[in-house]
């Protein structure tokens, strides 16, 4: 395939992987094409979005399911900005947006969450960082970078997807690495963009969140070179905007869907917590944090958290009046409609759920537009500001009445020490000298390509390559391949041959 003008669509590798989408009429094309046909991609219908389907009974959404809404989203928020004459300008001058560009982008961003959810994203990034020695740690959105650049092995070489380099740009939502780039990084500038802040339990470990490894730095430079001059160093594409906010999009909508087909989403708590905070809101705006704080079972204390919660960390948009609306306008939708039934799995609850989800999305979608100069702790694509309330609300929803329940935790709990136990038992296999030679071959590869990527004079280069492989080859597990591979490890399967299919 010639290589196209546009330097937006130039290849890290030169353009000499073929695969199903070459022949596309569009290269953007052709790079969905190469991601949906990828294992990965494939891989992402055994790992959790929120709730594990193995754990509900019930058919909710996992990473696959998620990725493929997220990108329908993000496609119809493309085609609607570029299809509008106010915004063309201003997005040509921002780097352009591409209705390809951002559904490719939107089904790859996933790509690297590792098995049950974004537990397992917070117990690998431990793991890696205290007792791999890490620097860099894990992070799903570096992970799933650092998979179309290098991880996908095909025959002899190692090529990533050879994806163009506006997908590539496009998929990073935090386009720095965790500590040193740009400089300045961004996690110093105040306020901090969203996500470049370190943990508060942690502030030397850098970002929280972060785009690329330092191992797939100068892939992101190039990526990253159409847009310089364009915008800043540390702020997303357009692309990358659209594709962040149809992802938000999605995990509102479609988390709240789970939730209530699972049962566990009752109308009687959300409508108690709703409707207190729009009884008491004055007297509860008077109470202060630490008495709000020791109130927390209170009915409308944990919205008040919330709308103190924005104003602190995006004052630049938070709004009491458009925050009070977006609780009616949420009460209304979810305690007056979605929860009114319980659902019972019948034609018409699905119908009734899919107007629910059609309302939301063409809502949301509609509120979006382009803005020049952004706030630091937003991208160029916006939601209006009743929207983006109501996308908080929504999340809120399923944070508290979801998320923090005691018999989730103690679901995560159990999951969390799986994890930890099957990062040790590979770390002993790999340093087990009679087994090299039974090590997975799969292993083998991440351990052969991690070490490749480090310097020689590189301090401890093989612990570090073992360590990285062992990430690497973990985070590409689904739930259930995790869970048969701990129990093949620790003499609880008895199915031999069938227990080949993790390695």
């Amino acid at each position: 395939m010639d290589q196209p003008a546009d330097p937006r669509a130039r290849r890290l590798f030169g353009g000499s992987a073929r695969a199903l989408g070459d022949l596309a009429a569009s290269p953007f094309r052709a790079d969905r094409d190469r991601i949906v046909a990828s294992p990965f991609f494939s891989r992402l219908g055994g790992v959790t979005q929120v709730i594990s389907p193995g754990g509900s009974g019930l058919l909710v959404h996992n990473r696959l399911t998620h990725s493929l809404k997220v990108a329908q989203v993000a496609r119809a928020v493309a085609e609607r900005l570029t299809a509008d004459d106010r915004h063309s300008d201003l997005l040509e001058k921002l780097g352009g947006c591409d209705p390809d560009v951002v559904e490719a982008a939107a089904l790859a961003h996933d790509l690297g969450h590792p098995p049950f959810g974004h537990l397992g994203e917070r117990v690998l990034d431990r793991l890696a960082r205290q007792r791999l020695g890490l620097a860099d740690g894990f992070e799903g959105n570096a992970q799933s970078y650092r998979i179309v650049t290098s991880t996908e092995i095909r025959g002899a070489a190692t090529t990533g997807l050879d994806l163009t380099a506006a997908v590539r740009a496009a998929m990073l939502k935090y386009p720095w690495t965790r500590l040193d780039h740009p400089d300045p990084h961004p996690r110093h500038l105040d306020p901090t963009p969203r996500g470049a802040a370190a943990p508060p339990d942690d502030p030397e470990s850098g970002s929280a969140k972060f785009g690329a490894y330092r191992t797939e730095l100068a892939d992101l430079r190039q990526a990253r070179e159409p847009f310089v001059g364009r915008i800043p160093d540390w702020q997303q594409t357009v692309e990358a905007s659209v594709m962040d906010t149809a992802d938000d999009i999605a995990y509102a909508i479609h988390d709240v869907e789970d939730f209530y087909r699972v049962g566990v989403l009752q109308q009687g708590a959300v409508a108690a917590e709703l409707m207190a905070w729009q009884r008491e809101g004055g007297h509860l705006r008077a109470v202060t944090d630490a008495a709000l704080t020791g109130a927390a079972r209170r009915p409308g204390s944990a919205i008040e958290r919330l709308r103190r919660q924005l104003h602190r960390k995006d004052s630049w948009i938070a709004d009491d009046e458009a925050f009070a609306a977006a609780v009616e306008h949420v009460r209304q939708e979810l305690v007056e409609g979605l929860l009114a039934l319980p659902f019972d799995g019948s034609i018409e609850a699905e119908q009734y759920v899919a107007r629910f989800s059609a309302r939301w999305t063409t809502r949301f979608v509609d509120a979006i537009g382009v803005t020049a100069e952004p706030d630091v702790r937003s991208g160029h694509v916006q939601l209006a500001k009743a929207q983006w309330h109501e996308v908080q609300v929504l999340k809120f929803v399923h944070h508290r009445f979801v998320l923090a329940r005691p018999d989730l935790a103690l679901h995560q709990r159990g999951q969390a020490r799986l994890l930890g136990t099957l990062v040790e038992a590979l770390w002993e296999w790999l340093l087990d000298p009679e087994e090299e030679s039974r090590l997975p071959r799969r292993l083998h590869d991440l351990v052969e390509l991690a070490e490749a990527e480090l310097h020689p004079r590189t301090p401890d280069r093989i612990g570090r390559a073992r360590g990285r492989a062992i990430v690497d080859f973990v985070a590409q597990l689904t739930d259930s391949q995790a869970v048969a591979m701990l129990d093949s490890l620790s003499g609880r399967s008895g199915a031999l041959w069938t227990d080949a299919f993790v390695l």
